[in-house]
């Protein structure tokens, strides 16, 4: 289990000086000595628990001896992991847990047993859902409106992320508010499914395969910005993110099983489309 530090441009930015101090041939220690700081500051920054201005990067670039196209790239890199994020505003804590792993990611995949996927929600739903566990309505008013925010992704070709969601028939008739509500839900949806971004099963009710999967979870890629994946888990507690090698790959055998066991996507839609005329 880790406890995963910095926004995706700061661990990119930290996997990259500590590349160019190795290519240096520079031990940790051997590197903060040069540099006038401690070995443990050092470590920080390159696992991103550390922020650090364009001053102290060119004096490590000097030192590594980087030049031409990386050191403008590195310095952008820099100023690029300093930026607020856009929900930073909106969610008002210092920690942004999964949302700033998500908002990095190029591929979602996700096992939602018990509700509808969250990037499949709509603004009443979300409402319902964050409104049943939290009495500040600030706070649920901000999480709705990221929620909303973050589904721009699936139709945005220049930020594009690709959703394979499975979700159950139970958690589909499972209504967090009145049936105008949910008729809406249904058809966001269906709308949602036909999208090029996103990949809907449904599990349906009579299957059991999902009793030992009480908990939903996530496993996210990264592409380009070359993260490794990463398994997020939620429980009844909380929630925890897993890296090591393993932990992600059972995740994924998992997911893997749980699509062979779903209904296909156009038989998700059909169960989609008879769910919502029955209410």
């Amino acid at each position: 289990m880790a406890n995963r530090k910095g926004n995706g441009r700061q661990r990119q930015l930290g996997r990259r000086l500590r590349r160019m101090r190795e290519d240096a041939g520079l031990t940790i220690d051997a590197a903060a000595e040069k540099l006038e700081f401690s070995a443990s500051k050092l470590g920080r920054i390159e696992t991103a628990e550390q922020g650090v201005d364009v001053h102290v990067v060119r004096s490590m670039l000097d030192l590594y001896d980087v030049g031409g196209d990386r050191w403008t790239e590195t310095l952008q890199l820099v100023r690029d992991a300093k930026e607020k994020p856009w929900y930073a505003s909106l969610l008002k804590v210092g920690d942004y847990g999964y949302i700033a792993y998500e908002a990095d990611a190029d591929q979602v995949q996700e096992w939602a047993p018990n509700i509808v996927p969250g990037l499949l929600q709509t603004a009443g739903y979300a409402s319902s859902l964050f409104s049943a566990f939290s009495d500040d309505p600030e706070r649920t008013a901000g999480m709705v409106e990221i929620r909303q925010r973050r589904q721009h992704r699936l139709t945005d070709d220049g930020d594009r992320v690709d959703l394979v969601a499975i979700t159950t028939e139970t958690a589909l008739r499972n209504a967090f508010g009145d049936p105008p509500m949910m008729r809406a839900q249904l058809a966001h949806l269906i709308a949602a499914a036909e999208l090029p971004t996103v990949t809907l099963q449904v599990l349906p009710a009579d299957s059991k395969a999902h009793e030992s999967l009480a908990s939903g979870f996530a496993v996210l890629s990264f592409g380009e910005l070359g993260e490794p994946d990463l398994a997020y888990v939620e429980h009844a507690l909380g929630a925890a993110f897993l890296e090591g090698e393993d932990d992600v790959r059972l995740a994924r055998n998992q997911f893997d099983r749980l699509r062979t066991l779903a209904l296909a996507p156009a038989a998700s839609l059909a169960l989609l489309r008879e769910i919502a005329a029955a209410l």
